[in-house]
């Protein structure tokens, strides 16, 4: 077989990007913390939010929340959590700031997108919450919980919009959509990172999740092979996770898939496309591409599938 983490390692150093090449070296070759921030915050603005295809489907170079999401989530997959730095600080600002923010919502995109090379789901007539929408605003609530000042008015802001998010969760049916299931699993995380809160019942919400993720995994196998489809990736990387038990089958089944799924490149398809801007679309799914290989060898591992002989 293949050496399947030589060949991901080989797609990695050839075409990713400085950030995702700190990223696999934190992961996989003892690289530091340290050269992920410093990679990550050459995508940040001086308003403390993201831009700059951080999220490479949208180049627009201002900020916005989706970005700005993009950078919590490299946050998390490191493990950074010291609420005094610049990136994190930053972030908090911008969150404060009231900017692509309305009432309840940060706005899923920004019409500022559609003057630069994007995918045709981040071009808008308006700046818009996407129909009041919980991606990323659950999310960015609950990293507010997390890292902010308890005595800030950010802080109570937080508070209020996860309460909201979480009554809105549980008015409704399961969620049809994997990006706002996902993001609701983070609020759940940054919620329980801190202990018990008192404006929502975790209990709940982690029962309701574990729901939710059964749901929402496409059990469909055969729409694996070219359809973009919700994985047990989606929502977790771990023996060790909430959602493993419930997913056993599945979770291992995708474990084959990555490994008998993998381009001769050492990369993975990547099961989208843009309607226009055909020479940034290559580029930005070299960019994919370079995130799935650190995703799909970080699920490996964590499923226990990738031994010393990378596979």
């Amino acid at each position: 077989m293949t050496c399947i983490y030589k060949q991901s390692r080989q797609f990695i150093y050839r075409n990713a990007r400085p950030l995702d090449l700190a990223r696999w070296q934190y992961h996989f070759e003892n690289g530091s913390k340290e050269a992920v921030l410093t990679a990550l915050s050459a995508y940040q603005n001086e308003d403390g939010g993201f831009g700059h295809a951080l999220e490479p489907d949208s180049w627009n170079p201002n900020s916005s929340p989706i970005q700005t999401w993009t950078a919590t989530e490299i946050l998390r997959e490191i493990d950074f959590t010291d609420n005094t730095h610049p990136i994190i600080q930053g972030i908090l600002s911008y969150l404060a700031s009231g900017k692509d923010f309305e009432s309840k919502f940060w706005y899923n995109t920004v019409l500022s997108n559609n003057d630069y090379p994007h995918a045709p789901w981040w071009h808008t007539d308006n700046n818009s919450t996407c129909h009041h929408s919980y991606n990323p605003t659950a999310c960015l609530a609950g990293f507010i919980v997390r890292f902010a000042d308890r005595d800030s008015d950010l802080y109570q802001l937080g508070c209020r919009i996860a309460k909201e998010a979480y009554n809105a969760y549980f008015s409704q049916d399961l969620l049809g959509d994997m990006h706002t299931a996902t993001c609701y699993i983070r609020l759940w995380q940054y919620c329980d990172d801190i202990g018990m809160v008192d404006f929502i019942d975790l209990t709940a919400l982690k029962e309701r999740l574990r729901e939710q993720v059964k749901h929402s995994i496409t059990k469909n196998i055969d729409e694996w092979e070219t359809g973009y489809i919700c994985k047990p990736s989606q929502f977790f990387n771990t023996l060790c996770s909430i959602f493993y038990t419930d997913n056993r089958d599945i979770a291992y089944y995708e474990c084959d898939f990555i490994i008998k799924s993998q381009l001769d490149d050492g990369s993975w398809n990547i099961p989208w496309g843009w309607n226009g801007y055909p020479e940034e679309w290559s580029i930005s799914k070299n960019w994919w591409k370079g995130n799935g290989a650190i995703l799909n060898m970080l699920y490996l591992r964590g499923m226990g599938r990738l031994n010393e002989e990378g596979y």
